[in-house]
């Protein structure tokens, strides 16, 4: 009799999931976020109906509500979408959401200009404190100092070391966006770095590895998924940081001057301030994005 052939040693047979499962699996994410979009939505609209409703105080009480109702300080989400496509001014014909966008762009540049600062410098110090003990130990609680300080009081410090230098003013916005986004990569690449076993270090030493190749081929890919968690919280810290520097190093362009100029003009058109902040969101969020798909397609081949 014919021996049966073993069966190959390539693990469980996997589940195979119907293509409507895979399309639901892939649209999941946006349907969650449309989702979160229309409950704020909802409850923005019902705060504000609830509050018109009651004269702005709580219902059954004299108390008032936290936040006015009226027009001037929440205004329907409808108007604030629709100025979106009005003329930004009286007599220009670009609408707001066109210079919106395009001031936007000049904040996102300023903002990957500060990442790229912020995480060169984020990785040569936690590369040294990594072989510096003492140093650590030292200076570890000055750079977790550094972020306890107002931004409001740094960043014309900035601007005015960078004006006296001759420096333009998106030089200042970007070493701004560079001063918040150096720590979150400090703390996390410096984690990644100290990450790998023991067993792998000691590993290392036995074959006479040179520190340099043990930090190269031992110590860095270990490194990648912490370097990408810092740089995404170095990508909101950026683009914050970036609209501050705006506003303090008065530049004519960027979201934060928009956002600052439409302030003064709050009472004849408060639907401006609000789309100027939502697009504002908007950027962070696509920038944070980008920084995940790249997060993804570096460390495609690593096992979850």
């Amino acid at each position: 009799m014919a021996a049966t052939p073993a069966r190959p040693l390539d693990g469980p047979p996997r589940l195979r999931t119907s293509p409507t499962a895979q399309v639901l699996r892939q649209t999941r994410p946006a349907a969650v976020l449309v989702g979160l979009l229309a409950a704020a939505i909802a409850v923005w609209e019902c705060y504000k109906a609830l509050g018109q409703a009651a004269g702005g105080r709580i219902p059954g009480t004299s108390v008032p509500l936290p936040v006015a109702t009226d027009d001037l300080a929440m205004p329907h989400v409808a108007d604030i979408l629709g100025s979106l496509f009005e003329p930004v001014r009286t007599g220009v014909g670009m609408t707001l959401g066109s210079y919106l966008v395009q001031q936007a762009m000049v904040t996102l540049q300023e903002s990957l200009a500060g990442l790229l600062i912020g995480a060169l410098a984020g990785v040569a110090l936690a590369m040294i404190f990594l072989q510096a003990g003492l140093l650590r130990r030292g200076f570890m609680p000055w750079v977790v100092a550094s972020q306890t300080v107002p931004l409001v009081a740094i960043a014309p410090m900035i601007v005015i070391w960078s004006g006296k230098a001759g420096l333009p003013g998106s030089v200042a916005v970007a070493a701004i966006a560079a001063y918040l986004a150096f720590f979150p990569v400090t703390i996390n690449t410096l984690r990644g770095l100290q990450s790998p076993a023991p067993a792998q270090v000691e590993f290392m030493r036995s074959i006479a590895a040179p520190p340099a190749a043990t930090l190269w081929y031992l110590r860095l890919p270990a490194a990648l998924p912490h370097l990408f968690s810092g740089l995404r919280l170095a990508a909101t810290a950026s683009v914050i940081g970036a609209i501050v520097g705006e506003v303090s190093a008065g530049t004519g362009n960027g979201i934060g001057r928009g956002i600052l100029n439409f302030t003064y003009y709050y009472s004849t058109g408060p639907e401006k301030l609000f789309a100027a902040v939502l697009v504002a969101s908007l950027a962070g969020i696509v920038f944070v994005q980008a920084i995940g798909l790249l997060e993804s397609f570096t460390l495609r081949n690593r096992q979850r």
